[in-house]
């Protein structure tokens, strides 16, 4: 894969002018990034006009205005020893942003998440003067805390999205902000349930199953298959039940279609619309991320389900020290929705756990009470507006509150 090469014309005024557009380099790695990298974007731009943006991430921050270097997608990967295909790739984009940096000394670097890369670029801006603002913290609450002294040496801002985060980076005497979650304003659906059956052709009185595998295509493989193997079991115990799934941006059709095939899976694909796919299920079968949060949200029950190869899950047990892999659990600081991983996340066990929510009324009000709580603990809407100021302040060299 080559990147995609910035262009560095006349076009891009230096620094050094007076009344120079500002530059921000922004860079994501995953689908969720893109999303709140997007909708940074579209704040940023409402506060300064004249920005332009350039760096990484996918198609929703590119139609937000920035100029692409590489494509969050084919960096993406899960697990320890996965990312090992994509090494020389992933390593040659970040020199390419070291370049760009060296080169155009941008006003403003923003890194959303995805330590891993981001950490080390953000290293080599500090180095060459160029501000820093983290956006969404990695997540050193489950492992590797020690790089909170690293973040607080080479970040000048930091806005995080879960409420716990800010007193760990305020005990390293950090500038920090909870800013709320950024899915507060971006989960929203369009359709009543009603009308959502009806768009999306499902029969009113089933009971509705979301699959929601997840949105690379390493992970959709080894977790759509078990999901449909479990639909397979529950159309037998639970015959009133229909399945629905959302189909990513980064995922092409013809090739979820081939795995449907595969398993005879009688599925309803449909193009984005997540959200109403979320809020016309019943119980949402969900691979571990973001979409753990978003299925929250809309106060919907859920399966939690995860799998990576066995090296890398050994490694990751190795050093995560948390109960729970789960968004939803940890914010609650409590197993509040079922979480199926590594080997017991096959067919058999996703089918047990959905045919027990989905006949036990109590244990399906117990986890819809907890989810409210939940959202209630992730801030209020304007997370995006409130880490676009923060960040424009650290531009601007302005103190903040």
């Amino acid at each position: 894969m080559d990147a995609h090469k910035i262009k560095t014309k006349d076009s891009i005024e230096p620094n050094e002018r007076v009344g120079h557009a500002p530059k921000i380099l922004i860079v994501a790695g995953e689908a969720s990034g893109d999303l709140h990298g997007a909708n940074l974007l579209k704040a940023l731009h409402a506060i300064d006009p004249a920005i332009r943006f350039y760096g990484v991430g996918g198609k929703k921050m590119t139609e937000a205005g920035m100029e692409r270097i590489a494509d969050s997608a084919d960096m993406a990967v899960v697990g320890f020893t996965e990312v090992i295909s994509k090494l020389r790739y992933i390593m040659d984009i970040r020199a390419q942003l070291k370049s760009f940096i060296k080169k155009e000394k941008p006003d403003l670097l923003v890194t959303i998440d995805y330590p891993d890369f981001n950490i080390p670029l953000a290293k080599a801006a500090k180095k060459l003067g160029v501000k820093v603002f983290y956006y969404i913290s990695p997540q050193v609450w489950a492992w590797r805390r020690g790089r909170v002294k690293t973040i607080a040496r080479i970040v000048d801002a930091m806005g995080v999205i879960l409420p716990f985060e800010e007193q760990i980076y305020q005990a390293a005497n950090m500038n920090v902000q909870f800013v709320g979650h950024p899915l507060l304003d971006a989960v929203q659906t369009n359709y009543s349930q009603k009308e959502a059956q009806e768009k999306f052709n499902l029969e009113k009185n089933r009971i509705t199953i979301g699959l929601l595998p997840g949105s690379r295509k390493s992970e959709v493989a080894v977790l759509l298959p078990e999901m449909l193997k479990a639909s397979q079991i529950l159309k037998e115990r639970l015959q009133n039940s229909q399945f629905i799934m959302p189909l990513a941006d980064s995922l092409p059709e013809t090739w979820v279609e081939k795995i449907l095939g595969l398993y005879n899976g009688d599925v309803t694909l449909i193009k984005n619309n997540i959200y109403d796919v979320i809020n016309v299920s019943d119980l949402v079968i969900v691979a571990s991320g973001t979409a753990t949060l978003e299925t929250a949200l809309l106060e919907k029950p859920m399966i939690i389900v995860y799998k990576v190869s066995r090296l890398s899950y050994y490694i990751g047990r190795t050093f995560i020290k948390i109960a729970n892999i789960g968004l939803v659990n940890i914010i609650a600081g409590k197993t509040v929705v079922p979480e199926l991983i590594q080997d017991r996340a096959n067919g058999r066990q996703i089918a047990a756990e959905a045919t027990d929510i989905l006949t036990r009324a109590d244990r399906m009000a117990d986890i819809k009470s907890a989810l409210k709580e939940i959202k209630s603990k992730l801030g209020t809407p304007g997370a995006s507006t409130r880490a676009a100021r923060l960040a424009y302040d650290v531009m601007k060299g302005r103190e903040t509150e």
